[in-house]
């Protein structure tokens, strides 16, 4: 047996006796049975490898799906790098704003069962955002220098950035103390409300703390807490058990540590000082919760299938197909001036979409969706190759090296046939 083959055939058995992936519902496929090479998936895992040797990342797991088969899943390098303990596949990564793609689409479960539509104003469910103001300048923090809004926030530009609302990390809303995770979901809501807002809503795209106030909205559609609404109604449907806001216990061991670079060293390096080990007040639908691999590939197949996992209908094809249209206004776009933003839309999804893929620095579709978060992890779900990629590893700065970039581009040079 050639050594090539022996790779291809412990891949697949070791998919097949991981208890991770035995679970997760989604078959397993040779690379080339669906037109893929697997002699360049190695490539892709060799250059993950490097990336870990160089310092860039510490450890990562990456899979890819085509055609509703996985066709690769590696873990490389280190959870922990001090412990020397390996990385492992059902490693627990901080998603950050992968969190919010998974908050959108619970709510629009609830759209599905009319508790309320795209264009209802947002102070009809929560009447703190009645007589929110505007910045005269959208660059100042003084509460005082503001004018009346122009026209009401709406669900539909809480679902596309374009309420008005601004970034957790944006001085205003660090000067006033609207985000912390050691507050409620109730208390922050009344500060996002209490603060002006950078722009009339509908006329900008600001990416911003959107997903957090959802999740608040979905609490009043539902009349459950957020966080018991979503494992009812999306993770327990789509077998997401590692897919969670805290992690304690044993889940706790399987926290990757997140690392900085200084100095030629990757050194522990904490982003929130409330940790992701103990429960946080703040129940936060924008960047809140931890998840796998795995789990991640669950939800990513749901959209592809047009909502549909192991023969499970959690939303209705008509509805996922908003999740691939653009929803920002278009007196809003373009959303970004440059690189990827410049090439990009935003949809009712709460998905980021690609419109121009000559805008971005690695391959990838028209009408792809996709979108990553700023402690290293990414996911792309490409109708175009029928293909899903999620990537995980915890690096702050998220660059890496640009270690997802080269996998995405190598998983690419991978297609054998395109559709």
């Amino acid at each position: 047996m050639t050594r090539k083959l022996l790779r291809a055939t412990g891949f697949m058995l070791s998919l097949l006796c991981s208890n991770v992936v035995f679970a997760q519902y989604l078959g397993i496929a040779s690379p080339q049975s669906v037109g893929m090479s697997g002699s360049r998936l190695d490539a892709a895992t060799e250059r993950l490898q490097q990336h870990i040797n160089e310092g860039d990342i510490a450890g990562v797991v990456a899979a890819v799906a085509r055609d509703g088969k996985i066709v690769y899943f590696e873990s490389l390098g280190n959870l922990n790098i001090e412990q020397a303990i390996p990385m492992q596949e059902d490693a627990l990564f901080r998603m950050y704003s992968m969190t919010r793609q998974i908050t959108s689409v619970a709510a629009m479960i609830l759209y599905e069962q009319g508790k309320f539509q795209f264009d209802d104003p947002v102070k009809m469910y929560l009447p703190e955002f009645s007589e929110q103001k505007v910045l005269i300048d959208a660059g100042s923090t003084d509460l005082n220098q503001t004018r009346d809004r122009m026209g009401d926030m709406t669900i539909a530009h809480l679902l596309t950035h374009t309420s008005g609302l601004g970034s957790r990390s944006s001085r205003l809303y660090q000067e006033n103390n609207v985000r912390d995770r050691n507050i409620s979901l109730d208390q922050m809501v009344k500060n996002a409300a209490s603060v002006p807002l950078f722009h009339d809503p509908g006329t900008q795209f600001r990416y911003g703390i959107h997903a957090t106030i959802v999740g608040k909205l979905i609490e009043v559609w539902s009349g459950q807490p957020f966080e018991e609404f979503l494992n009812e109604q999306l993770l327990d449907p789509l077998q997401m058990d590692g897919t969670m806001f805290w992690a304690s216990g044993d889940d706790a061991e399987r926290l990757a540590v997140v690392y900085r670079p200084t100095n030629g060293r990757l050194l522990p390096y904490q982003i929130e000082s409330f940790p992701f080990t103990a429960r946080p007040r703040l129940i936060e639908g924008g960047v809140g919760m931890l998840s796998t691999v795995m789990d991640y590939m669950h939800f990513s197949q749901m959209i592809l299938n047009g909502g549909v996992f192991n023969d499970n209908r959690v939303l209705q094809e008509a509805t996922v197909e908003l999740m691939f249209q653009n929803a920002v206004p278009e007196q809003a776009m373009p959303i970004g001036s440059s690189g990827y933003w410049l090439g990009s839309g935003w949809t009712l999804g709460g998905f980021n979409l690609v419109m121009d893929s000559s805008a971005y620095n690695f391959p990838v579709s028209a009408g792809t969706v996709w979108w990553d978060g700023s402690a290293g992890t990414r996911y792309l779900i490409d109708p175009a190759q029928n293909t899903i990629i999620v990537i995980m590893a915890q690096v702050s700065p998220s660059s890496g090296g640009g270690f997802r970039e080269n996998f995405s581009r190598l998983v690419d040079a991978a297609i054998i046939e395109r559709r």
